[in-house]
């Protein structure tokens, strides 16, 4: 079998070894309920709170305001339906045009239930515009969702400080952090963020399982009723194994942050500048300082992205042409189209996503193989041909 370079994390992340570890015995001997009355299940219970405890430690939060849920999208509908739910009176909701597709579609929903929805706009650089957030909340404000780090171009909103001016009117807000939590600083005490999406499978932990992050004080109603687990707040029986794999997952990625902040993100860059150097005609989608440290979005004018993927894919190198949840589709994804990127380089647009496993030799292989795929594809484009001979 052909190596492969993992470059998709933004995708989903390889299950660390620690974690993998720490789930086993809750596939076998022990395979208990923690909702039994029994103390062979019953004591299960007591790994669940430790998971609990590793997740809010992470998130400079407290055990009690973490909910364990099947993943990212379920957070993000959890945190919606709980937010309009609870504020019946307000008929409006605030998001931004770059959004993941679990709280984009979600709020689209919402709008044909005759919801009021802003959708506040992005710069050239995916900045969100802070004026025109500022000027759409409204008495009639019920939740205002923005997300932490963008999954496409890594580019970080100010949620922080911009969930203080919502807390100083009375609106609840929300924060997609999948992409971001492992992999910058997060600390919730001192900020106005009410409630918090994560998923484990995207910091080394196992799919199927997320949490949300709830404030103490926060209205909520349960998405899910029915038994009494979670604190009455989400019904089902708990997912043991994904839970200890998240915590988990969880207590690794302080050393995880801290070898993103330096080694990934020079990879990352060293990517980026040889790239750029060494292949005419593309450039970097979103800013290149607020954004996270692995990810880079390269689009390739006059290419097709797909094509390059299936090119790439023949040597074994995994990227996207953006979101996982939309890299199905033909047309441009609707964050590079938020922020004006040119329909040429748009259709070319490439994301590489780096991880703690990520090597300095897999970061060279790609640097050496990519720019002989773009001037084969460049070769058989008639776009390329026309764009030559326009300049003469």
């Amino acid at each position: 079998m052909k190596p492969i370079v993992y470059l998709d994390n933004n995708a989903t992340t390889r299950v660390a070894p620690a974690v993998i570890q720490a789930m086993l015995p809750h596939f076998s001997e022990r395979y208990g309920n923690p909702s039994s009355m029994h103390s062979f299940g019953g004591n299960l219970i007591l790994d669940v709170r430790a998971a609990r405890a590793r997740v809010a430690e992470l998130l400079g939060a407290q055990p009690e305001e973490i909910l364990f849920t099947s993943g990212g999208t379920e957070s993000d509908y959890t945190a919606i339906h709980a937010a309009v739910s609870s504020n019946p009176d307000k008929r409006h909701l605030v998001t931004s045009r770059v959004e993941h597709p679990a709280i984009k579609n979600l709020f689209e929903q919402y709008a044909r239930h005759g919801y009021r929805v802003t959708v506040v706009p992005v710069d050239q650089d995916g900045h969100l515009d802070l004026d025109a957030f500022h000027r759409s909340l409204t008495e009639d404000t019920a939740v205002v969702s923005l997300m932490w780090a963008n999954n496409e171009t890594g580019v970080l909103f100010p949620v922080a400080e911009l969930s203080q001016a919502t807390r100083e009117r009375g609106i609840v807000f929300h924060t997609d952090a999948v992409q971001a939590v492992g992999k910058v600083p997060i600390r919730l005490d001192g900020t106005g963020i009410d409630l918090l999406s994560l998923s484990g499978h995207k910091l080394h932990g196992p799919k199927g399982i997320g949490a949300l992050y709830v404030r103490k004080g926060t209205k909520f109603k349960p998405l899910f009723v029915g038994g009494h687990q979670e604190s009455g707040r989400r019904a089902g029986t708990e997912n043991v194994p994904g839970i200890v794999g998240l915590g988990q997952a969880c207590a690794q990625a302080p050393a995880h942050l801290a070898d993103m902040q330096d080694r990934v993100r020079g990879l990352r860059d060293r990517l980026e500048a040889e790239v750029l150097r060494r292949v005419p005609n593309c450039l970097v989608n979103g800013d290149r300082q607020a954004r996270l440290p692995n990810t880079t979005s390269i689009a390739f004018e006059y290419v097709e992205g797909e094509a390059i993927l299936l090119m790439m894919n023949e040597l074994g190198i995994c990227a996207s042409s953006g979101s996982a949840c939309t890299s199905g589709s033909l047309e441009p994804s609707h964050v590079l189209r938020a922020m004006g990127v040119p329909f040429t380089a748009a259709h070319g647009s490439i994301r590489f996503s780096l991880s703690t496993f990520t090597t300095a030799a897999e970061v060279d292989f790609v640097v050496e193989e990519l720019p002989a795929i773009i001037v084969r594809l460049r070769e058989m484009s008639p776009f390329w041909h026309q764009a030559q001979a326009a300049r003469g």
